[in-house]
C-alpha cells in the first residue's frame, strides 16, 4: 500500500498539432503552478522519405490521366487511396512513438489541439483536387490533417479542433493576458527548445497551452 501511494503522479500535459505538407509540428506542454512549460517539440511525418505517394498523393494523381469526363478515373482514385493509407499509418506510428516519448518522461498526453482553418466546406479532398488543380497543395495539407484525425482516434487521445486565425484573440481571452505578453512567452521557449522554433512550433505551442489550460479538471 505504502508503494502505490508513493508512486510517483504523471504529469498531465496536452499536444499541439500543426499540419503542414509532409507532416505537422507537434509541441507538447505542461502546466506548472498556472505556468506553461514545453516538454517536448518535434516532428510528426505522415510521409516517408523516397515514398513520394505518401508525401504528396494528390499531386501524383494529378499527373494520371482523368476518365473521358474529366473526372477522377478509377487509377486516380486508387492512387489517392493508397497515399491516403499510408499517411495515416505513419501518422499513427508517430504519434503512438510521441505518447510514449511523453510517458517514459513521466507525463500523460489528457488533450490534443487540431490546427484547421475556414477549409471545412471541403469534404471531397479527390473531387476537390480534380476539381481544381491549381488547388492541389491545399487538398495536400488537408489531407495531412485527416491522417492526424486518425492517428488521434488510434491514440485515443482526446482532440479539439482550433481556428488557426483566430487562435490569438482567443488566447488573449481565454488566458487572460495580453498578446504582447503571449507573444514574448512563446518567443522565450525557443531559447530552451532549440531550433526549430518558427511561427508553425508556436502555433501548435499556443494550441497546446491553451487547450491543457482550459481543462481546469485536470491541471494539478
Amino acid at each position: 500500500m505504502a508503494s502505490s501511494l508513493s508512486a510517483k503522479v504523471a504529469t498531465p500535459v496536452g499536444l499541439g498539432l500543426r499540419a503542414f505538407k509532409g507532416g505537422a509540428s507537434v509541441v507538447s506542454v505542461a502546466m506548472e503552478g498556472g505556468e506553461p512549460r514545453v516538454v517536448l517539440a518535434t516532428f510528426l511525418a505522415t510521409g516517408a522519405e523516397g515514398d513520394r505517394l505518401s508525401v504528396e498523393p494528390y499531386t501524383v494523381a494529378a499527373e494520371l490521366k482523368r476518365d473521358p469526363q474529366g473526372r477522377a478515373s478509377v487509377e486516380v482514385a486508387a492512387t489517392v487511396a493508397e497515399g491516403r493509407k499510408r499517411q495515416d499509418r505513419l501518422a499513427a506510428k508517430g504519434l503512438h512513438a510521441i505518447v510514449r516519448t511523453l510517458e517514459e518522461a513521466g507525463c500523460k498526453p489528457v488533450v490534443a489541439a487540431l490546427l484547421v482553418n475556414r477549409a471545412g466546406w471541403v469534404t471531397d479532398l479527390l473531387e476537390y483536387s480534380v476539381t481544381w488543380p491549381e488547388h492541389v497543395p491545399v487538398a495536400e495539407g488537408l489531407a495531412v490533417r485527416d491522417a492526424l484525425r486518425f492517428a488521434l482516434k488510434e491514440c485515443r487521445l482526446k482532440a479539439i479542433e482550433m481556428d488557426e486565425k483566430s487562435l490569438p484573440d482567443l488566447a488573449v481571452h481565454k488566458l487572460g493576458k495580453s498578446s504582447a505578453e503571449i507573444d514574448a512567452r512563446l518567443k522565450a521557449f525557443g531559447a530552451s527548445v532549440g531550433r526549430p522554433w518558427r511561427k508553425e512550433q508556436k502555433l501548435a505551442c499556443l494550441a497546446a497551452w491553451l487547450a491543457l489550460a482550459s481543462m481546469d479538471a485536470v491541471l494539478p
